[in-house]
């Protein structure tokens, strides 16, 4: 089953931002296209950037323009775990996007040893190296696998592990539940960070959040330690870009959760680094962190 979405919206968006976006037209030059077996696949580039696009829904990019450079915005709160354990070692990715953030985390992660990439699709890694710059390194271990299946599978533990997987057509919702979370669980060190990306009204502790919060309880049984971060830097920072809209419009965000059994979060010296490094300003992600709610 998928989860669309723009079907989790519970509040109307402001008619008159609305209309703004639907009167930008944003001129596009395809650089390519394929049709695989599981997405109709483009590579496109506007006055904003390059971007990967599963049919019309964006997927992964870059952004070049003059008010912001980088990856989506929402990706840059996966690089918290270096906050939290500088010293990963062994690091997962299900889904990898343009894989600029894999190759932002060897930058980051000093020792790290090796760092596998999983993805179902088959020309995501080649479109990552030829379009987006990726650059591959012997770390690196790449699996053309269902991700379930991969952790099924697996025999490494994890200091990190990130999913990030949506099409097209939505959210897999096999990747939010309960016997996914628990293979997770089992994959990870000690003190090993899960990291997942979904999607939520932005009035995430409302009641008819029904996805976010059942997955949210999901997680807590399995996880000691979650962090919620709301998304809203990244929303600011997408509106503003392509539609010069300084708020969000629409009632969805990317929710991200940090899960662990360790809930520390070194600040100053590692946010510096992080900066120095790759010119990321961890502290506008970091407000974004969201006390969590009891609701059922």
């Amino acid at each position: 089953m998928n989860i669309i979405p723009e079907n989790l919206e519970i509040h109307k968006a402001n008619k008159a931002l609305e209309n703004i976006i639907d009167n930008t037209k944003i001129k596009e030059k395809l650089l390519y296209k394929v049709k695989s077996d599981f997405h109709d696949i483009y590579v496109v580039k506007n006055k904003f950037g390059k971007f990967l696009k599963y049919k019309d829904t964006y997927q992964a990019g870059i952004f070049d323009c003059d008010n912001y450079k980088g990856n989506l915005p929402y990706i840059n709160y996966f690089l918290i775990p270096y906050l939290m354990n500088k010293n990963a070692k062994n690091v997962l990715f299900i889904g990898m996007g343009s894989g600029k953030i894999i190759n932002q985390y060897e930058v980051l992660f000093e020792k790290l040893n090796k760092i596998d990439i999983v993805d179902i699709e088959e020309y995501i890694f080649p479109v990552a190296e030829k379009y987006f710059d990726f650059k591959v390194s012997d770390k690196m271990n790449f699996y053309l696998q269902d991700g379930i299946i991969y952790l099924k599978n697996s025999k490494t533990k994890y200091d990190v592990i990130i999913t990030d997987i949506a099409g097209n057509e939505g959210c897999d919702t096999r990747f939010c539940e309960d016997e996914f979370f628990k293979i997770i669980k089992s994959r990870l060190t000690a003190k090993g960070i899960f990291v997942i990306n979904l999607p939520s009204s932005r009035d995430i502790f409302n009641k008819k959040n029904e996805f976010f919060l059942n997955t949210l309880n999901n997680l807590k049984e399995i996880f000691s330690n979650i962090n919620l971060y709301n998304g809203e830097t990244s929303n600011k920072i997408f509106y503003k870009t392509f539609f010069n809209i300084d708020k969000p419009v629409f009632d969805i965000t990317n929710a991200i959760l940090i899960c662990t059994n360790k809930n520390t979060i070194n600040k100053d010296k590692d946010i510096e680094e992080i900066y120095l490094k790759l010119n990321i300003k961890m502290e506008e992600y970091l407000k974004d962190k969201t006390e969590i709610q009891n609701i059922f």
